[in-house]
């Protein structure tokens, strides 16, 4: 069976913050704020989502009965779970950045920091579906697919 590992943000090679942007905040600090051990805590960006968007984000990558119930080889069932479950993680992101791009109660600097950030992790996520992608192409060559599992595989890549 293959094993196949997602990237996270620490090992995605992408920095969250440009060199710049940490250069600019630092010069901004004063005296007293250089003192002061305590991080402040800010309120995370709030994203609503329509009854319709919650259930279809329900029945596309928290109910996997599809795949479980395929019958195919447990390492391909693996593979689609994982990428199903990548593509989710992308949209969410992707989600968020609109939401901080319309949040205009946020200054442009803090703006910059968290869309850098999701941007970091959404390539973090990307490389991962690449990797989960080639791997499943890899594994169907490889195993001794029928014409209707190899369909069927196709299929099941193809829900989101």
């Amino acid at each position: 069976m293959a094993a196949i590992g997602t990237l996270g943000l620490g090992n995605s090679g992408v920095e969250a913050l440009s060199e710049a942007f940490k250069n600019a905040a630092d010069k901004n600090h004063d005296a007293e704020s250089a003192t002061e051990a305590t991080p402040t805590l800010v309120e995370g960006v709030k994203v609503s989502l329509s009854g319709a968007s919650i259930e279809k984000s329900a029945s596309a990558g928290g109910d996997n009965r599809d795949i479980e119930e395929s019958g195919l080889p447990e390492n391909i069932q693996q593979l689609l779970k994982m990428i199903r479950n990548l593509q989710q993680q992308i949209a969410e992101k992707n989600a968020r950045i609109k939401a901080v791009m319309a949040d205009k109660t946020l200054s442009t600097e803090v703006k910059i920091a968290k869309l850098a950030a999701l941007k970091g992790a959404i390539a973090g996520l990307t490389n991962g579906l690449i990797t989960a992608n080639l791997s499943l192409s890899k594994v169907m060559n490889q195993s001794d697919l029928t014409a209707e599992q190899t369909m069927k595989t196709a299929s099941l890549l193809m829900k989101t």
